[in-house]
């Protein structure tokens, strides 16, 4: 290929390292990648690559653009908000450099299609947020020969790697054998993320995959870098291909993609899910609260900073971090309605409850943030 007069102005700033030149632009101008997600990783990966000139980008995305997403995912704009993202993202990057060909992707990365979509691609980065799509992800590039551009964040933590075993380094599953238990880490959108932090992790994997691109320079093959932001410190371990791996190692048992929801401990969604005994509706939490005489109490099991953020009146804050060392003050004998922000942390302390025998307590389902939309839009959405 060559570069027109107007891509040699563009990228001059590359040509004129001797680690790129007119050879090494060429390389980066010829490889795909397809990014997996184009939320706070996957913005400054996708725009980075762009203006680097990546020939062509795949964007994975079903999801569409929401308020909360601004502080952190810089692909999008304000106005974008309700779009789909992939929309968003491919008229970002075509802005940032026309000569880009971008392949949008509005689907679910799932067992069935993620052979087929990744295999039109010389590179893969991981810009998810679920443990699911982590594992398919990786299993989908072991099986393909595909390296896979890592990256991971939480609150002021990120961490970055490459994935390849094809190139002597170990996988996802070398690392992680196991998932956790559902629940157990908290997405970003129940603990908070930095909003600078994607931006460092994701220039990362960026850097990565133009390293890949050019065949110059130490990756991080074999290496796992963490970060921590607010002490402003990276630690790298060294990471060894596991010879038990299930996938990439001497005896694999896993050959193909499998069921990762069920892998990751998830319930299969069913079209009409079964009411969970556990559980009432916001509709029942403003009952009880408008009728004291039911005798349910309500109490919010958040974080005192979320309780400043957002709470309902009347209710108060119990943290679900303080439980273990103040359920003595509850009634065993009372009937409880706990809720978080969206369901997951009050399930916890519904279950902490029943094991130490109270027999009365429900988790509010959708927490405060159905609360804002189905009872009182007045409530802040966070």
């Amino acid at each position: 290929m060559q570069l027109s007069n107007e891509e040699i102005r563009r990228y001059s700033r590359h040509l004129i390292l001797p680690e790129v030149g007119m050879a090494g632009q060429k390389k980066i101008c010829s490889t795909s990648v397809l990014c997996i997600g184009a939320g706070g990783l996957g913005s400054p990966i996708a725009m980075y690559l762009a203006a680097a000139g990546i020939g062509k980008i795949g964007i994975v995305d079903f999801d569409a653009v929401d308020f909360s997403n601004l502080q952190r995912q810089i692909i999008h704009g304000t106005e974008d908000v309700g779009r789909p993202k992939c929309k968003s993202a491919e008229e970002t990057i075509h802005g940032i450099n026309p000569n880009v060909e971008v392949v949008i992707h509005e689907t679910r990365l799932t067992s069935e299609n993620a052979l087929e979509i990744i295999s039109r691609y010389d590179i893969v980065v991981d810009g998810t947020d679920n443990f699911p799509t982590r594992y398919l992800t990786n299993d989908a590039c072991v099986l393909l020969k595909k390296p896979n551009a890592y990256g991971s964040i939480f609150r002021f933590e990120g961490q970055a790697s490459v994935f390849a075993p094809h190139l002597g380094g170990p996988c996802y599953r070398c690392l992680y054998p196991e998932p956790p238990p559902p629940g157990m880490v908290p997405s970003c959108a129940e603990g908070g993320v930095l909003g600078v932090l994607p931006g460092i992790i994701g220039c990362i994997q960026a850097t990565e995959i133009l390293k890949l691109a050019l065949g110059k320079g130490s990756s991080l093959i074999g290496r796992l870098l963490l970060f921590n932001a607010l002490d402003m410190k990276f630690r790298e371990l060294k990471l060894r291909r596991d010879a038990k791996c299930p996938l990439c190692g001497e005896s694999p048992t896993i050959t193909k993609l499998i069921d990762y929801e069920q892998f990751c401990g998830i319930p299969a969604e069913t079209e009409s899910p079964a009411a969970n005994p556990d559980e009432v509706t916001v509709q029942e939490m403003k009952r009880a609260l408008d009728d004291p005489k039911l005798g349910i109490r309500v109490i919010d099991v958040r974080d005192p900073d979320e309780y400043q953020i957002a709470h309902v009146a009347g209710v108060p804050l119990f943290p679900l971090g303080e439980l273990p060392k103040r359920f003595t003050e509850l009634d065993p004998n009372q009937q409880y309605y706990l809720h978080c922000k969206s369901g997951v942390r009050s399930m916890k302390a519904l279950r902490f409850l029943k094991e130490q025998g109270f027999k009365y307590v429900k988790s509010v389902k959708g927490g405060i943030s159905a609360w804002a939309d189905e009872i009182d839009p007045g409530v802040p959405r966070y």
